[in-house]
């Protein structure tokens, strides 16, 4: 048992000696980064190997830990499309970025999905400005994950950017909004082949105060 866990580490190589294990913290930005450090090292079959206790499951719980903290809850639904946080959003100026999703486009050639998570209001004049952070920061792509329903006018905007077409294959709508029913429900966005970046690569973070469980079987 681990109950300080970090990123994981010692919960890790539990895995790997096929040990059974506890690992506790207190951030879902660390648990977060633990199902990366998971999948990462044992693939997507390892999932089936643990649980974690302490999430949200349904709508009512995640209405409930975006009122208690939206930056959890940011963590948190970042998790659900297994994108990589955008460091501390305490610290310093918004960028306009939560997280980030990274693909290959080509050999060697890494490329990032820009991510927003919104709990509260949301209105077109988001997506706008998430369109705005795009272009600012090259990206061909970006998610727009909401708690509450998108407006048409939203959707309408979003269509706008129309389709990324990826050089080995395939179109993608270049702004692409789902609800945190949505991906609850299972469904995910829809983007080319991922890479799922080296661990030594995760952002630091900041422990909070709500403990979370991760157990084994």
């Amino acid at each position: 048992m681990d109950p300080f866990c970090g990123c994981g580490t010692t919960i890790t190589v539990a895995q790997r000696l096929d040990r059974k294990w506890i690992g506790i913290d207190i951030t879902h930005l660390a648990i977060n980064l633990i199902k990366w450090r998971m999948k990462n090292a044992f693939g997507l079959e390892a999932m089936k190997d643990y649980k974690v206790v302490g999430e949200p499951t349904d709508l009512s719980g995640a209405r409930e830990l975006f009122s208690q903290n939206r930056y959890q809850f940011q963590w948190w639904a970042l998790s659900l499309i297994n994108a990589r946080p955008y460091g501390d959003k305490k610290k310093g100026a918004d960028t306009g970025i939560d997280g980030y999703i990274y693909y290959m486009e080509g050999k060697d050639i890494v490329k990032k999905v820009i991510v927003q998570v919104k709990g509260g209001h949301v209105s077109v004049s988001q997506i706008r400005d998430l369109i705005g952070v795009m272009d600012r920061e090259k990206a061909e792509l970006s998610i727009f994950i909401t708690l509450e329903h998108p407006t048409t006018k939203m959707d309408e905007e979003a269509n706008i950017k129309g389709f990324y077409k990826f050089p080995l294959g395939g179109e993608y709508l270049r702004v692409q909004i789902l609800t945190i029913e949505e991906l609850l429900k299972g469904n995910k966005p829809k983007l080319p082949p991922l890479k799922i970046p080296s661990f030594k690569e995760a952002e630091r973070y900041k422990r909070e105060e709500k403990t979370l469980d991760l157990h084994d079987k």
